[in-house]
């Protein structure tokens, strides 16, 4: 398990400016909010349960709920990720996240849940795109049943330019390949069993495949992550963001 306690005031500095302002009302620290909220998350927890030293259970919760609808998480994620180096290389993938039956209940009136039925049980997919490092430049989440090609297809226009792209058999669709060819982006990715006409790609490339896959298992070392427990996609999604902001956007 990962530790959870950490959040430098160097590290306050980068995230303040997305928080909203309290218009002079005075409210709970700040970053005693954020280490509450990243260690309900990390450590799979009930609300309720937070520690005292992070503030009142329901004001952490509150201010979870309030901010994840106001979109600060996923602001925080796509700025820090965006001022990173330009990547020369970038890897797509997708994982599976299994909804607990709490979240796979009835949603509540207005609440996109984005969970599927698939042969594992009820579930959502999480779509990523990663830097050379394995670091996560972009994320969208949608029901367990979509396909890695159609996530991809959607996610493209968002894609930064690269040199080369790494996938795996599920992204080998020839609208893939031209799109990325139009960006002068490789297509490092095996070709299907069923293609006609094989497509070579450079397997010594393809090896750095392991990265995004390590990425995702960082993210679900956060028990929050690796069961889904919120009903609501978009609380569901400031979760996946604030882990992905802590694990590799933040400095240590």
């Amino acid at each position: 398990m990962a530790e959870f306690r950490w959040l430098s005031e160097a590290q306050m500095r980068r995230i303040e400016p997305y928080f909203p302002l309290s218009h002079g009302i005075l409210r709970v620290d700040d970053r005693r909010v954020i280490l509450g909220i990243i260690f309900v998350i990390g450590n799979g927890l009930r609300w309720r349960d937070a520690p005292a030293q992070y503030g009142p259970p329901k004001t952490i919760y509150n201010r979870f709920i309030r901010w994840s609808r106001l979109g600060v998480f996923n602001r925080i994620f796509a700025e820090l990720a965006a001022k990173g180096r330009k990547p020369d290389m970038l890897m797509i993938d997708a994982t599976h996240l299994k909804a607990h039956r709490t979240a796979a209940s009835l949603s509540k009136r207005g609440c996109s849940p984005r969970i599927g039925r698939t042969k594992g049980g009820l579930n959502s997919k999480l779509h990523a795109v990663c830097d050379g490092k394995g670091r996560p430049l972009g994320m969208m989440l949608s029901e367990g049943q979509m396909s890695d090609y159609k996530g991809a297809a959607l996610m493209f226009a968002s894609l930064p330019r690269a040199k080369a792209m790494i996938a795996d058999k599920g992204y080998d669709g020839d609208w893939f390949r031209q799109a990325l060819a139009a960006r002068k982006t490789v297509a490092c990715i095996p070709s299907k069993s069923n293609r006609k006409a094989h497509i070579p790609h450079d397997p010594v490339l393809y090896r750095q495949r392991h990265l995004i896959e390590n990425m995702f298992g960082k993210l679900k070392d956060w028990r929050r992550i690796h069961t889904r427990y919120d009903r609501c996609a978009h609380t569901f999604m400031s979760a996946i963001c604030i882990a992905a902001t802590s694990i590799f956007w933040l400095p240590q």
